[in-house]
């Protein structure tokens, strides 16, 4: 994949998903679990499965999944998977420590992967929906919603562009290298700095920080935004990690090829499955 290919595709791309944001959150919802299930039967593949007919029923039924979560209820189920999207994301690390787990093509390795698909892309849209509609785990409405799921997006994909740009130019030792090669530890450094820069930056631009959180540090909202981003970093690189991982399986270099210069669907949201709800449990428990 070109640069010049994915300089235009970002160009294109970043335009239409700030705009997005600002839509009321319905119309938000409906878009994220558009992509999402793309990701979904991008994911079927990885797994191994080959047939249409069977990658259509497990789309199906994560589709039926989504809708069912807020049908008469509205928005409070979608805490609870967020919280049970944030304990996955923990059981998914320690695959990561063991990536032979599940390696083999087997009927048990696929439906473990297909359970762990649901896991991942289901609770990251819950995160995302809540996020801009400003729910939060204290029950209240934040006006800032829409503001705080733009935040996400662009604090997730700073820290890629950094990684990629430290990882590149300086990294030497790797991070996972069983996992993947490309990436290393100076990539994730990199992927730091971005975070805690766009951190820094909502800090000082947001309305947030009402002291009444002590913080690791102190209570200074730059501290709070601080601890924020640094959690949201760490889950993303679980995330990119764990995809990479799943591709490694299925050996694949991509997810797929609908974006051009990025690959597929996942492999640009990968960072975002794990960070999203990390991000919004993360800011409940700041009481930012």
């Amino acid at each position: 994949m070109s640069s010049t290919q994915r300089i235009i595709t970002a160009g294109v791309l970043t335009p239409l998903v700030v705009a997005a944001m600002f839509l009321p959150t319905p119309y938000v919802a409906a878009i994220a679990a558009g992509i999402f299930v793309f990701g979904l039967w991008e994911w079927s593949r990885l797994v191994g499965i080959d047939g249409p007919l069977s990658r259509a029923l497990y789309v199906l039924a994560n589709v039926g999944l989504m809708t069912a979560l807020p049908w008469g209820h509205g928005l409070p189920l979608f805490g609870p998977v967020c919280l049970v999207g944030v304990i996955w994301w923990l059981v998914a690390l320690l695959w990561l420590l063991r990536p032979d787990v599940a390696r083999n093509g087997d009927r048990w390795s696929r439906s473990i992967k297909l359970a762990a698909g649901t896991l991942s892309i289901v609770p990251a849209w819950c995160a995302l929906v809540l996020l801009h509609h400003g729910s939060s785990v204290a029950n209240h409405i934040d006006p800032n919603g829409p503001r705080w799921a733009l935040l996400g997006l662009v604090m997730i994909w700073v820290a890629d562009s950094f990684a990629y740009a430290f990882g590149s130019r300086f990294g030497k030792r790797k991070l996972a290298p069983h996992i993947s090669p490309g990436k290393t530890w100076v990539g994730v450094w990199g992927a730091v700095i971005g975070a805690l820069a766009v951190g820094m930056v909502a800090a000082a631009r947001f309305p947030i920080g009402n002291g009444r959180v002590v913080a690791w540090i102190g209570n200074d909202r730059f501290v709070e935004m601080g601890e924020l981003a640094l959690l949201t970093v760490i889950a993303s690189v679980i995330g990119d990690l764990f995809e990479s991982l799943m591709k490694r399986h299925a050996g694949f270099k991509d997810s797929g090829t609908l974006i051009p210069g990025h690959g597929g669907v996942l492999d640009r949201i990968d960072s975002l499955l794990a960070a999203l709800p990390v991000l919004w449990i993360a800011k409940g428990w700041l009481e930012l």
